[in-house]
């Protein structure tokens, strides 16, 4: 009785840690990371050139808006 539910608990210990699942493979490991890397070094300078871009279009709108509503303000 023993030796069966030994034997049963070994097959079933084999089937579930890797008799039908493969292994990872590193290389797609690397492959994906170097990938989400590649992504940030575009994403993160694209995002900072767009954000000191339309800070500096809203200050010059701003700077004109001022100035005009100087020019038409009666003093």
């Amino acid at each position: 009785m023993e030796d069966l539910l030994q034997n049963a608990l070994e097959t079933a210990a084999e089937e579930a840690l890797g008799a039908g699942l493969p292994s990872a493979n590193p290389l797609v490991f690397i492959a994906i990371t170097a990938v989400g890397l590649l992504m940030a070094l575009v994403y993160v300078p694209v995002r900072v050139f767009l954000t000191i871009t339309a800070r500096s279009r809203r200050l010059k709108l701003l700077q004109r808006i001022r100035k005009l509503r100087d020019e038409l303000s009666p003093s």
